[in-house]
This record gives structure tokens, C-alpha cells and sequence, in this order.
């Protein structure tokens, strides 16, 4: 998932150049306070704010078959796997919430999802990539975002019926077994998966989405298989990318021997791991990773979070902030509210979608940028469908609370 940032790294630093880097030294510039994005004062409406960006994503970012186009701008005939995912759970979101309509745009996606699996492969997998048609698929195939895939299906799967719903448990299940015998997982540095085929490095998020992906398909079908690939990842994850002193989970590794650990920290990679632990606390029934969970919120909430302008950062040594990997941090506070009733938890939920709605949000049209400043400026000019799910899906959790 970090692909698309990696790639463009270069490019935005040019433009939001060293102010967008940590300075200890600095002095910081007052910001103004976060304010309802409708208005000072005034109750937020999530649910709004949820349907004016789908709105905005069925407008500019759907085709013809119901695909949805990478960007406006620099992959505009592309149509990406983890992107089209994230919209389906967007629009899951929405169904969970009572807004029914958005049944066929899931439903039609998930379909067109099928271009993108690999049929000449016995173990099948998605590929990372389409032609707005749904041709050519091709591109590796990514751990994380097959992982994700299956999660979404899952949650697919809880506000669905009759055929749809077994169709996306079957499909959660064949991302699972993609996994499991895709040859990803090796003993190079004790285990863990490789964040795609071409093995380059082994990360938080990649293990951390299998992991959810593993735990919630054994509580869905009790096949054993999936419990023990869960507490093979589990205990990698703990070994390997735990960083006791700061209470988060490390970057990735990669390199020879031994290898390399980065130890940088992303608000997304720890969100996916509070929320792994509380799958399998609950699966499991072990109260003792819900306490983990809960301490890895409140370390994020120290390290991660930006008490200055209220939201999180992107990662420990990149403070720009974009919609979807920052707004997941709020999805993290969400299910801890949800297994425990603090209401401090949503606190941060909410301010950092406020936030984000400041900084990202286009008020005329309803889109989300890519990467900003906390104080909106230094936008990135790409809109990404991506983006745009994840602000739809937070906003649509956020309008039950």
C-alpha cells in the first residue's frame, strides 16, 4: 500500500519541501482551532459529509463498469486493486448504516473485481492493476492488499444475503488461501510475509492485515487452518516488529541476513495492529490482547498524534497527512471504543477527521487531496479514489456515535 507514496515521495517533497519535516527547535505556528467542517459551532454531520463523497467519487472516479479510475490526473485509465477494495468498504459502511442504495455499487464492484484475479494461476490472487475496462490485469500481487481484500469481503459479508453473501465469504476465503500458498512466507528474518511477489522487504501492515484477515476467518468458519496461520503471524509480528520502548510496531524489514529494521512508525501500520489485536482478543478469548490493544491506542495517541492541530501524522518523520492512511488511525480509535465504551477514543476519531476535512477537503467540490499540511496548505494536486473511500467509510462509522 505504501506504493503509491514511495513513488511519489520525490515529487512531493519537491514541492512541500523542508517545512513539512519535523524540527525540534522550531517554534510552532499557532493553528487555528478544529471547527466543524459545515460551520463554527455548528453539530457535525458525518452522514452528510459521508454522501457528498460518494457524491463527489461517483461523479468523477466510477466507469462505465463500475470500476473506479485511480486518480483524476496521473493513472486516470487505471483502475487499482486496493483502491476499488476500499471503495467497496466504503459503500459496506454505508449499507451497515442503513443506506441501502449503496448495495448495488458494492455488489457491481465486487464484480468487477473479478477482472483482476488471476485465472491462469491455480492459486489465483489478485493482480495490483486494470485498464478501466477491466484488461490487461497484471502488476504483482500484494500480500496487504489481497489481505484487504479479504476484509473487506468479510465485512461485505455481514450486510449482505442469501447468494451475494456467500459469494464474498468464498472470495475472503480464496484471498486467505492465496496466501497461504503463495509462497510469501519463508523463514528470512523467522518468518513473516513479503509485501509482494517481487520480495522486496517484510512489513508492519502487510502481516498486520493477514493476521486480521486470518483471525476473522477462523471465527467465521473454525477451520484451524486459519486460527494457526493467525498465531504464526501473531507471534512474528510480536518477535519482530514490536518496539517496546515506544509501545509501536516498526516500519518494516528488509536487506541481507539478519536484515535491516526501519524502525519509522505510521499511524496506519499501528491502527491495523489495535485492530488485529482486538479480533483476535475476541476470537481467541483472551481479554490480555484487548490490553494490548488498548495500550498501543494510547501509545499512538503519544507519539503518532499531533496535539498542536489535532490529528494524526502520517509517520514519524513525514507530517504531511493524507485521507486515507491517516484516517485509518481513526477506525483504530473507533473498534477500541466499540470493545470498551471509552469515549475517549472517539474523541480522536472525530478530531482527526476534523482535521482532515480542514486540511484535505476541496469545500466546493467535495474531494480529498492526496498529502496536505495540517494547515491545508501544500496540497498535493492528485484526487485519489482511494482517498475518497476512506473518508466515505470513517465519516459513515462516525455518523452512528
Amino acid at each position: 500500500m505504501k506504493k503509491i507514496f514511495l513513488n511519489t515521495l520525490l515529487v512531493l517533497s519537491i514541492l512541500v519541501g523542508a517545512a513539512c519535516k519535523k524540527d525540534p527547535g522550531a517554534v510552532p505556528v499557532t493553528p487555528p482551532p478544529v471547527v466543524p467542517p459545515v460551520g463554527p459551532g455548528a453539530k457535525i454531520d458525518y452522514l452528510k459529509l459521508a454522501l457528498e463523497t460518494h457524491t463527489f467519487t461517483t461523479n468523477n472516479l466510477l466507469t462505465a463498469g463500475y470500476g473506479y479510475r485511480a486518480n483524476t490526473t496521473t493513472h486516470a485509465n487505471n483502475c487499482y486493486e486496493w483502491y476499488n477494495v476500499s471503495q467497496i468498504y466504503a459503500d459496506a459502511a454505508m449499507v451497515g448504516i442503513g443506506q441501502s442504495k449503496h448495495l448495488a455499487y458494492m455488489n457491481n464492484t465486487f464484480r468487477f473485481m473479478e477482472n483482476m484475479w488471476d485465472k491462469k494461476d491455480l492459486r489465483g490472487g489478485y493482480f495490483a492493476s486494470v485498464n478501466l475496462d477491466g484488461s490487461n490485469a497484471g502488476g504483482d500481487k500484494y500480500v496487504d492488499d489481497n489481505a484487504l481484500s479479504g476484509m473487506v469481503y468479510l465485512e461485505a459479508y455481514e450486510v449482505t444475503t442469501g447468494t451475494d453473501k456467500q459469494a464474498y465469504l468464498a472470495k475472503a476465503k480464496a484471498c486467505a488461501d492465496w496466501l497461504i500458498s503463495s509462497g510469501l512466507w519463508d523463514n528470512v528474518y523467522g518468518g513473516g510475509f513479503y509485501w509482494n511477489t517481487q520480495k522486496p522487504e517484510k512489513p508492519t501492515q502487510t502481516n498486520g492485515l493477514a493476521l486480521q484477515l486470518f483471525v476473522k476467518l477462523y471465527s467465521l468458519t473454525g477451520e484451524s487452518i486459519y486460527r494457526d496461520w493467525a498465531n504464526q503471524v501473531n507471534d512474528w509480528l510480536h518477535a519482530k516488529m514490536y518496539d517496546a520502548v515506544s509501545g509501536l510496531y516498526i516500519w518494516k524489514i528488509d536487506g541481507p541476513g539478519e536484515g535491516k529494521k526501519h524502525t519509522d512508525k505510521f499511524t496506519y501500520d499501528n491502527a491495523i495492529m489495535v485492530e488485529a489485536l482486538i479480533l483476535y482478543s475476541k476470537t481467541m478469548n483472551d481479554p490480555a490482547y484487548l490490553v494490548q490493544a488498548q495500550n498501543l491506542g494510547k501509545a499512538m495517541n503519544i507519539t503518532l498524534w499531533n496535539s498542536v492541530w489535532k490529528g494524526y501524522i502520517f509517520n514519524t518523520n513525514e507530517t504531511r497527512i493524507n485521507p486515507a492512511w491517516c484516517a485509518w488511525g481513526s477506525q483504530a480509535m473507533i473498534r477500541l471504543y466499540e470493545a470498551d465504551k471509552d469515549e475517549s477514543w472517539l474523541v480522536y476519531a472525530k478530531e482527526n477527521i476534523n482535521r482532515l476535512n480542514l486540511a484535505n477537503r476541496n469545500p466546493a467540490t467535495y474531494g480529498y487531496y492526496f498529502f496536505a499540511g495540517f494547515d491545508g496548505q501544500n496540497r498535493a494536486p492528485e484526487i485519489e479514489t482511494v482517498d475518497q473511500a476512506w473518508m466515505q467509510r470513517i465519516q459513515a462509522l462516525l455518523s452512528k456515535y
